[in-house]
C-alpha cells in the first residue's frame, strides 16, 4: 500500500478550501467557531478532567459539521429556487432546526462540564 501523497496533499487542500468558503460566507459557522475556541481555552485555563476535553472537543466537531451539512443543503436546494417546489424552504427550516438542537445540547453540555468549576 503506497500513499500518494500528492493526492492526499490535494485532498487536505480542497477540504481546507471549503472550510474557507463557509468560513466567509457563513456567519454562524465563524460564531460557532470562536465559541468553541472560547470553551476550549476556558476548559484549559480550568484544567478540566481529559474525558471532560474529549466530549467538548466532539461535541464542537458535530455542531461544525452539521453547520458544513446545512450549508451544503442550502446550497442544493437553492440551485431549486422555492418556485420550483414548495419543499425547499422546509428543507432549509429543518437543517437549521439540527444545528439548533445540536448546538442547545451542546450549551447543556458545556453547563453540566463547566458547572462544577463555577459553582
Amino acid at each position: 500500500m503506497i500513499i500518494n501523497f500528492k493526492s492526499l496533499k490535494n485532498s487536505f487542500s480542497y477540504a481546507l478550501k471549503g472550510i474557507g468558503q463557509v468560513f466567509r460566507e457563513e456567519q454562524n459557522f465563524r460564531i460557532q467557531i470562536f465559541i468553541g475556541f472560547i470553551v476550549l481555552v476556558f476548559g484549559i485555563y480550568l484544567r478540566i478532567e481529559i474525558w471532560k476535553a474529549i466530549v467538548l472537543i466532539l461535541v464542537i466537531a458535530s455542531v461544525l459539521v452539521l453547520e458544513l451539512i446545512n450549508s451544503i443543503f442550502e446550497r442544493l436546494v437553492d440551485m431549486l429556487k422555492p418556485r420550483i417546489h414548495a419543499y425547499v424552504q422546509a428543507i432549509k427550516d429543518i437543517m437549521a432546526a439540527a444545528v439548533l438542537i445540536a448546538s442547545l445540547g451542546a450549551v447543556v453540555i458545556g453547563i453540566l462540564i463547566f458547572g462544577p468549576y463555577l459553582y
